[in-house]
């Protein structure tokens, strides 16, 4: 089929690329859009090199499919453009997110909720994704009354330039662009996207409406502090959660290992535990710290790390490419 990618040339467009090779999506024609910077540039996908092209260009070839990660205005204003030529787009900004009309999908949990009128999917943030999926399992059996979240995000989730000024730094240059207002190297900034008049960023406020959104659950509180760290790799979260029913460690850990995407490292004796480091190109979650919280009846601490590139971004929405494919909603 044809499949578009909208932001190509980006740093998770470019993960999008590499996943839909490595899961061998039926790609017969690939339409990667980008920028005009980047016009007259290639993109190279599945042995051969595609021509970037502008959006109207893409609309006008007519793809089945088209994966966006461009920022919220490209899709605002494109995605409309794609999904009345009959394309099923899948849109990794927050743009449709939280439209009530628009489905926010992670495939393990809630892909029973696509219909085949479903012609714009949203892909949740990064930061949501990996937190929801060992929560999911948990919920259903124990019931989640509150989360309290801090996450450690890698500058990988601001882009090539984010990247480009920790490296300057490290090596003692002058960064050309200065994507965070204060030096990331050595540095952690409690700052992940605008602020809003309560105090709260925007990152912070993705992660309470959309994990209510995915796990169908709008009473569910939750409170979240996003914190930008100076790695490059995959972002790691203390989670905190406090539920209805109470709850075995045992059962807790079988909930989490049995989930499709998580992996349990959790064996504090040998330091087994983990980070970012080895998240990096991996599509799962990994979960462990696993605890007690000894402060609140039916509390659990735990901790999670996962690839944001991959299952936080492009892998993700591949699966809900796949999804739609395996319900005949794409042919």
């Amino acid at each position: 089929m044809k499949v578009a990618v909208v932001g190509a040339t980006g740093l998770v467009g470019s993960r999008m690329l590499q996943v839909l090779g490595e899961r061998k999506f039926p790609v017969s024609e690939l339409l990667p859009v980008a920028s005009e910077r980047s016009q007259g540039r290639s993109v190279h996908f599945a042995g051969q090199d595609w021509p970037v092209l502008r959006a109207a260009d893409a609309v006008a070839a007519k793809p089945q499919l088209a994966l966006f990660s461009a920022g919220g205005s490209v899709s605002a204003e494109w995605a409309p453009r794609f999904a009345e030529a009959g394309c099923r787009v899948v849109d990794n900004s927050s743009w449709w997110r939280m439209d009530p009309s628009k489905k926010l999908v992670v495939p393990e949990i809630n892909g029973d909720v696509l219909s085949a009128d479903d012609f714009i999917i949203a892909n949740p943030n990064c930061s949501t994704i990996q937190m929801v999926l060992p929560l999911a399992p948990l919920h259903a059996a124990f019931g989640i009354r509150r989360i309290v979240v801090s996450t450690y995000q890698s500058v990988t989730g601001t882009g090539y330039k984010a990247i480009a000024q920790m490296n300057a730094e490290r090596e003692g240059r002058k960064p050309d662009t200065m994507v965070y207002p204060y030096p990331i190297d050595q540095n952690i900034l409690p700052h992940i996207d605008t602020f809003l008049p309560d105090g709260y960023t925007k990152e912070e406020m993705k992660m309470v409406n959309e994990t209510r959104k995915i796990l169908r659950a709008p009473q569910i509180r939750v409170s979240a502090t996003t914190v930008r760290v100076p790695v490059q790799g995959g972002h790691s979260e203390s989670v905190n959660v406090e539920f209805e029913r109470p709850f075995t460690l045992e059962e807790v850990r079988s909930l989490m290992a049995g989930m499709p995407g998580v992996v349990v490292q959790d064996d504090p004796s040998k330091n087994i535990y983990p980070m970012p480091l080895y998240a990096w190109g991996k599509d799962e979650v990994f979960v462990g710290r696993i605890r007690r919280d000894l402060s609140v009846e039916n509390g659990l601490n735990f901790w999670c790390v996962s690839d944001n590139l991959r299952k936080g971004a492009a892998t993700n929405a591949v699966q809900i490419a796949q999804l739609l494919l395996e319900k005949g909603f794409i042919a």
